[in-house]
């Protein structure tokens, strides 16, 4: 089997060398080279390309924006950032995500080696998942950040709150909808091309897009500027409501809840769920329990399998289900096992998922 080319460009020589010592432990990988700056790495990659390339994004000579766009013009490739979890580190990270970089590890200031030794079974998922790719919706896409990578058991919703006794028609006297959106990697490129194409009156939305903290906030501010609808990161308390879109913040789970006639959204702390917090199964089961059939569930592009479980119980509580098709996809991981758990109702390619959510009264 031919194995994955992986360059390291990082101008950590801690990085480089726990990063080198985690890919050399994987037969499916080969690390072809381990630059400290983007000039070292170009010199390199004129005579062997990689496959994957794992980039941070603050280094001296060229800075890994410049160098990411680069690359993305003159011959796409995926490409995981590196970046250190900070407020400014959004900022620059969110430029990276627009310039076409596939997803976003998040590494800390303090135990790096320690954190980046720990995290090697995600930071490995994460480049074969790149390697596998449709490279084609990279460019000039914005991609979807990993939550923050950690080491973690992978707890169902129940962690969280238990599952509704299925009935059929939960809150069946209410008519208002609610759109409920799941999506990891790919993502934001995905929520991108739907939220800009909705008109300013459309159902309420409530948003899981895997995202470390601190970056949530960035990301739904640039929607919000780029969209007739308005899109802001989720409070406790945010009521859903028409023309509205909330994105769980990064780090802390999001439950749709009712107080009369009016949907709400409650932000609680609690594990990772599916090995992410936020988490897809967690918004939906919420969903399930709270507005049953007058809810819409899609899932989207992203790894992994969250929020396959949760769009069944959306679907046996009466919920309109849709999954993103293979073709649209930047990775078919989370839409693929929710149909194949028989969750999805309807298959739509990315470009009619606006449509869906427009018609949806």
């Amino acid at each position: 089997m031919k194995k994955i080319r992986v360059m390291i460009v990082d101008d950590s020589a801690v990085v480089r060398q726990v990063l080198s010592a985690v890919l050399a432990d994987d037969a499916s990988i080969e690390l072809i080279g381990a630059a400290s700056d983007p000039v070292f790495a170009i010199e390199r990659m004129r005579k062997q390309w990689p496959d994957v390339l794992v980039l941070d994004v603050e280094m001296p000579r060229m800075d890994g924006i410049t160098f990411l766009k680069k690359i993305m013009a003159e011959r796409p490739t995926p490409v995981i950032i590196c970046s250190t979890l900070t407020e400014q580190g959004a900022t620059t990270t969110m430029q990276a995500l627009e310039a076409g970089a596939f997803t976003i590890i998040t590494k800390p200031k303090l135990g790096l080696k320690r954190f980046l030794e720990d995290s090697s079974d995600d930071l490995l998922s994460a480049i074969k998942a790149a390697a596998n790719a449709n490279v084609g919706k990279l460019v000039p896409a914005v991609k979807a950040p990993v939550a923050a990578l950690a080491v973690q058991p992978k707890l169902s919703a129940d962690a969280i709150l238990s599952a509704a006794p299925h009935t059929g028609h939960a809150m069946a006297e209410t008519t208002d909808r609610v759109v409920a959106i799941g999506t990891s990697t790919g993502g934001t490129q995905a929520l991108e091309l739907v939220l800009t194409a909705l008109p300013r009156v459309c159902p309420g939305i409530v948003i899981v897009q895997h995202m470390p903290e601190k970056f949530t906030g960035a990301f739904a501010a640039r929607l919000n500027d780029l969209c007739q609808i308005e899109v802001r990161e989720a409070r406790s308390g945010d009521r859903v409501l028409p023309g509205l879109a909330l994105i769980a913040p990064g780090g802390r789970h999001m439950l749709l809840k009712r107080n009369g006639a009016q949907y709400h959204v409650d932000i609680v702390d609690g594990p990772p769920v599916s090995r992410h917090r936020p988490s897809v199964n967690v918004l939906f089961r919420s969903v399930s329990k709270t507005a049953g059939k007058n809810a819409l569930g899609i899932i989207m592009t992203g790894m992994g399998d969250d929020g396959a479980d949760g769009l069944l119980e959306m679907r046996n509580e009466g919920a309109m289900t849709i999954g993103q098709d293979e073709q649209s996809c930047v990775v078919y991981g989370m839409p693929k096992e929710a149909v194949k758990r028989g969750a999805v109702i309807k298959t739509l390619p990315l470009g009619a998922i606006a449509g869906a959510i427009a018609t949806a009264h």
